[in-house]
Formats: structure tokens, C-alpha cells, sequence
């Protein structure tokens, strides 16, 4: 049982948390931070391969929270979720909380061309239609995709989670590099916390496969430069970053970012690349052949115990909005 507000939470009160199954492991630490088991839920596959969802307890009138990052299968997870929701709300569930630690489909957030789809527009109408009622997620590929929601949308932020963990390496003279122009303030909000320099990798991208780090603006030579990014995919742009940064004298490497990916040949780049430590959360599970000895992961699921906690008293969340500005 946990206390919320002096009254006792369990799966007779209405608060009540289910699982996909792209991240299970998150979702069952989440549920013994708040001391309460998951919901008993049946999400398998038809024999033609389509998705099949059953809740098997009562929810009606419940406040219910679905834990599912929308990780590889992309598709397959991201279905589920949408699964999920429609059968709580179909099952009379009093409000409908999508927790989503990754969200997925989120590169295509504008138009590039005049004939490509807004695919992070489309998933947002996808979990509206569906019946959430509320978006909790972790480190948004770009902040401008909570404005494609008509709900509400708490993105938080793991600045303050890797800052704990750096800060415990007691580094001097350090340095945090945003990979390009579009990661410098979450670089900058990192440097702040940890009273660090800054330093900026100019980078050009010629194709959507392929990144070249051109050029660094700022001072890294002889420093401990820590490269921090919302997430690695195919890890081409962190292992140009580290060549950028090697070539202008950095003394060592480390590579920090939310949403480990890993999209093959990931793996390999991060294996052959000249960095000391690579450190990431568990927004998405990292496969065993995946985990190399300079991994790292931090857990996110004491600050999404948190937030599910605070969001079904009622209280505020903007302590965890503050606490990385």
C-alpha cells in the first residue's frame, strides 16, 4: 500500500495501473514505487497476428494509468497502447492516463517536403480518439509535439536524474556538448545544473541515415566533455560527435541521453567509439546482447511513481518542470 494524501491506495480504490508489454520490467518497478500490483490485464495476439487486449478486473469509475513506451516494434506497441485505452474506456474507467516514457513516431514532427505525413500529429489524434484523457511522457524528440495534443501533457525531463549521476563522478573541468543546434538547451540547462561549460557541435546532415559533424564552437581541449542528447538510435551522430570532439583535443568522452534506441548498427558504433562511458535510463528496455560493459542505465521509474502519485491527488507537478531550469 502507499499514502496519498493520509488515505491508503490499493486495487480496491480507484487507482489502478496496467502494463504493455514493451517495457514490463519499468512498468513493475513503477508499481512497487507506489507499493501497489499491476492490473490484471491479457494482451497478447490473435492467430493472424493482430493485437488482442482483455482487462480482467473491474475499472469502473477508476483512475487508470497505462505504462507503455512506444519502442521497437514501434508499431506493435504503439497498437496495444491504443488497445488498452479503448477497453478501459469501454470498461467505464473514470479517467484514462497514457504514461509513455518513449513516445515513439516523434522525427516527424513538421513537414520537410511537400509530401510527408506529420507522423507525431497523427499519433496524437490516434491516442485522443482512443480516450485518453491525459499524456504523461519523458523527454519529447522537440517540445512543439505537446501543441499537436488537445489533453493534457506533462513532459518530463531526466536533466536532473543524469546531473545526480554525473555530478557523483566529481569530474574537473567539465564541459557538456549538445550534439547540434537543436539539442543546446537541454545542454545548456545540463551545464547550469552542473556549473559546466558549454560547447556546440556544428553538424550537417546530407542525408536522414547519415550526420557529419563539422566544426566545434566552444573550448573542449584538454576537458571532460559530456555529449548529452534526448535519444541514440543508430548512433551515428553521438559517434561523430565523439570523432568532432577527439579531433579538438577533449580529454575524455562520455555520452548521456534519455531514450536508448539502439537501432542496429548502434551497438557496434557505441562499442568502437572512443568515448569512457555511455549513460542512459530505462525509458526503453536495452536486449542483453545490447548492454555493453560502458553502459549505464538510470532508472525513471521513482519519478514516474511520482508523477502518477501526484497526479491522482491532485497535486502540482511543477516541481519536476523547475527542477531542471
Amino acid at each position: 500500500m502507499v499514502r496519498i494524501n493520509g488515505s491508503k491506495l490499493g486495487n480496491s480504490t480507484g487507482f489502478v495501473l496496467f502494463s504493455g508489454n514493451s517495457n514490463r520490467q519499468l512498468s513493475e518497478s513503477i508499481a512497487k514505487h507506489l507499493g501497489i500490483p499491476l492490473g490484471r490485464m491479457d494482451v497478447g495476439k490473435f492467430p493472424n497476428g493482430e493485437a488482442r487486449v482483455e482487462i480482467l478486473e473491474s475499472v469502473r469509475g477508476k483512475h487508470a494509468f497505462v505504462i507503455q513506451s512506444t519502442c521497437p516494434p514501434v508499431n506493435d506497441s504503439l497498437m496495444e497502447l491504443l488497445l488498452v485505452i479503448d477497453a478501459l474506456k469501454r470498461s467505464s474507467a473514470g479517467t484514462i492516463t497514457a504514461v509513455i516514457p518513449y513516445f515513439g513516431y516523434s522525427k516527424q514532427d513538421k513537414k520537410k517536403s511537400g509530401r510527408e505525413p506529420i507522423s507525431a500529429k497523427l499519433v496524437a489524434n490516434m491516442l485522443a480518439v482512443a480516450g485518453a484523457d491525459r499524456l504523461v511522457t519523458i523527454d519529447l524528440h522537440t517540445p512543439q509535439i505537446e501543441g499537436f495534443f488537445d489533453i493534457p501533457v506533462d513532459n518530463l525531463s531526466t536533466l536532473k536524474l543524469i546531473a545526480d549521476y554525473v555530478a557523483g563522478k566529481k569530474m574537473d573541468n567539465l564541459v557538456i556538448v549538445a550534439p547540434d543546434a537543436g539539442g543546446v538547451k537541454r545542454a545548456r540547462h545540463l551545464a547550469n545544473i552542473l556549473e559546466a561549460r558549454l560547447a556546440i557541435i556544428d553538424k550537417y546532415r546530407r542525408y536522414y541515415r547519415e550526420a557529419d559533424a563539422m566544426n566545434v564552437v566552444g573550448k573542449v581541449q584538454g576537458m571532460d566533455a559530456l555529449i548529452i542528447d534526448d535519444f541514440i538510435d543508430t548512433g551515428s551522430s553521438i559517434v561523430e560527435a565523439v570523432k568532432a570532439l577527439k579531433n579538438h583535443e577533449a580529454k575524455r568522452i562520455f555520452v548521456a541521453c534519455t531514450h536508448p534506441i539502439h537501432t542496429d548498427p548502434a551497438t557496434q558504433r557505441l562499442k568502437d567509439a572512443d568515448c569512457e562511458e555511455v549513460i542512459v535510463t530505462d525509458t526503453i528496455p536495452l536486449a542483453k546482447e545490447k548492454m555493453l560493459d560502458r553502459i549505464t542505465v538510470l532508472s525513471v521509474a521513482g519519478m514516474l511513481a511520482e508523477t502518477i502519485k501526484k497526479i491522482y491527488s491532485g497535486e502540482s507537478l511543477s516541481y519536476l518542470f523547475h527542477q531542471h531550469k
